[in-house]
């Protein structure tokens, strides 16, 4: 069978994916406060720093909302009385959702793992403690590889979400929390049926109005209409950038579901623990009114002057390097997870080259990386999730059997455990990261690390010393308190230029506040750089790789914005142009997004051929 053109494509779309036209949700809207943000970044840095952080500041009246809710003190029982009772609470996502569940599972090992190995007599107290360090499941669409690379063609299939969900053993007495910023992925609604078919109590989160949802898609008023499922609308408004929910929706997500899952800790070892040992490790007194104003707090010492211009400085170091086809490589250790979100995400954000598997040496290198110098990279795949791998191996007659698109049995995707190895983030040299005209090295330390001199003198040593004169360019980004060891002003040993991001970070058992401190400066970081390289127009990813469903909408939506032409001529120029590119990456690592090239053609004059299906 031959295989469709361009317009064909195009046609099937716009008769067939109407559930897809998304343009009413808020969270796909422009932003007012941003609306200059490419112009005024490109001409003042610190002022589109700012820009950018102020958006944040919608964030704070929901959070006052929301953890008021008797929904949100339904969340905080259900898994407090899950984990009690030798349960399990699965949280699923996709893209950055899944990239939030992955975290909060390993935030919560983390904070057993280290229980036991720091306060073993705290750990020796507390009855059938094994079983709740177990409790957790995260479930992304794609399994753990999408962690790294996004997985075409899972997020628009309720059907996988819904298999995915049954293979991790989803039973009655189970809680289900399916996290979706938007409110209508498929895989993710696909989750939250398979749970509630099982027997398990099922939240469904989501950051658009529910009446707006309600009023135009319709699987997920189908979801919302059902009474059995407990709703949380976490709307904050429209993202920074247009669509971008990895940036306001996912920092809305991230408090609010870490708030629950703190509150039902507190409460699970309130019954085991004296109080002096509640106030150690920081669970002592918590109630949900804490987070918003600890968050308000947060946003206040982030957005002071000298950050800003700490965070420009940043933004100018990259962008330098960027310019001259250069390539960054972030080290990182505790939160390396939280490292690796970020630059994962900026690929479809921005159209980047993906990270690039150590066996390849044919495809472009992903702009940034990330390295953990202090171990192996199966340790540090470890470290990153804090249990063994969740990789998917499925054969081509598991996809054809689940009815997803034809490209999946024809060439079903490499989603293994093998695979994820082959992204080497641990400590093995890594030549590729530093051949070439332009390199950069940017150390990462968040709250407690910044006074933990043995990271800078042993463990980073190898990296700092040895390894980092051969990047042309060596950074330390810090975050938290000034510290005299790597102080604000003063580079320390072979690290060239320092920006501190100045602020308190209190520690709390998810380590949330370090968190949040780092995911807000990351996503600043790496969108404000994207910006004064040209990859977003006013506040439109101009960029963005039209990978699934719901971004061919949003890229042809954007077409006809810049151009002033009609959705169904933006679709049928869209679908060209990814032909278009799709032969350029054939022939070359350096192909430009389809949603730009598609903005060129029709800028030039370019209209679907009069023999074009209609």
């Amino acid at each position: 069978m031959a295989a469709a053109t361009a317009a064909e494509r195009a046609r099937r779309f716009l008769e067939h994916e109407q559930a897809f036209r998304l343009g009413a949700l808020p969270t796909e809207q422009a932003h007012p406060v941003t609306a200059r943000l490419s112009q005024t970044i490109a001409e003042e840095p610190v002022e589109g720093v700012r820009l950018l952080m102020q958006v944040d500041n919608d964030i704070p009246p929901t959070l006052d909302r929301v953890l008021a809710s008797p929904e949100f003190a339904r969340l905080v029982q259900s898994i407090h009385q899950a984990v009690r009772q030798g349960r399990r609470v699965f949280w699923t996502g996709c893209g950055a959702t899944g990239r939030l569940a992955i975290l909060l599972e390993a935030a919560w090992r983390t904070f057993w793992q280290e229980l036991q190995e720091d306060r073993p007599e705290l750990y020796g107290r507390l009855p059938e403690v094994q079983r709740w360090q177990e409790a957790f499941y995260s479930l992304m669409a794609g399994g753990d590889y999408a962690l790294i690379r996004s997985v075409e063609g899972f997020e628009d299939s309720p059907q996988l979400g819904r298999f995915q969900l049954a293979q991790a053993g989803v039973q009655s007495g189970d809680v289900v929390v399916a996290v979706t910023e938007g409110g209508e992925t498929p895989f993710v609604i696909g989750t939250a049926w398979q749970g509630l078919e099982a027997g398990a109590t099922v939240f469904f989160v989501y950051n658009n109005p529910t009446d707006v949802l309600r009023q135009h898609v319709e699987r997920s008023r189908q979801l919302i209409d059902e009474p059995r499922i407990t709703k949380l609308d976490l709307f904050t408004g429209p993202m920074a950038i247009a669509g971008s929910t990895r940036m306001q929706a996912t920092t809305t997500e991230m408090v609010v579901l870490a708030a629950a899952v703190e509150l039902a800790l507190a409460d699970l070892l309130r019954e085991h623990l004296p109080a002096e040992a509640m106030a150690e490790l920081g669970l002592a007194g918590l109630s949900a009114p804490d987070y918003p104003a600890r968050f308000r707090r947060l946003l206040a010492e982030l957005h002071r002057p000298e950050n800003a211009e700490a965070l420009a400085q940043a933004v100018l170091w990259e962008e330098a390097i960027y310019r001259r086809q250069g390539l960054v490589t972030y080290l990182a250790d505790r939160f390396l997870l939280d490292v690796l979100t970020d630059t994962t995400e900026r690929a479809p954000t921005f159209c980047l080259p993906p990270f690039r598997k150590c066996d390849d040496t044919s495809s472009a290198r992903s702009w940034a990386f990330v390295k953990n110098p202090r171990f192996s990279t199966p340790q540090t795949w470890q470290r990153v999730f804090r249990r063994p791998l969740r990789g998917l191996d499925w054969p081509a007659s598991r996809y054809e059997e689940l009815g997803v698109s034809l490209w999946v049995p024809q060439k079903p995707p490499k989603l293994d455990n093998q695979e994820i190895l082959k992204f080497q983030i641990g400590n093995e040299p890594a030549p590729a990261r530093w051949e070439a005209e332009e390199t950069g090295l940017m150390l990462i330390l968040v709250g407690q690390e910044l006074s933990q001199n043995r990271l800078i003198k042993d463990s980073l040593h190898r990296y700092l010393v040895e390894w980092g004169p051969r990047f042309t360019k060596t950074a330390a980004l810090s975050i938290g308190p000034a510290d005299v060891s790597v102080g604000p002003t003063e580079p320390a040993g072979p690290v060239q230029q320092m920006f501190p991001i100045l602020c308190t970070l209190p520690v709390w058992p998810l380590r949330l506040w370090d968190r949040l401190a780092l995911k807000l400066t990351l996503n600043i970081l790496s969108t404000g750089t994207m910006a004064r390289l040209g990859r977003i127009e006013g506040n439109w990813m101009s960029h963005v790789e039209p990978t699934n469903k719901k971004l061919i909408d949003r890229g042809t939506r954007l077409a006809a914005l810049l151009t002033g032409v009609d959705y169904q001529t933006a679709c049928y120029a869209l679908h060209e142009a990814m032909d278009t590119v799709a032969e350029q990456r054939r022939r070359t690592n350096d192909a430009p997004s389809p949603v730009a090239v598609a903005v060129q053609m029709l800028r030039s004059g370019w209209r679907p051929k009069q023999n074009t299906p209609q």
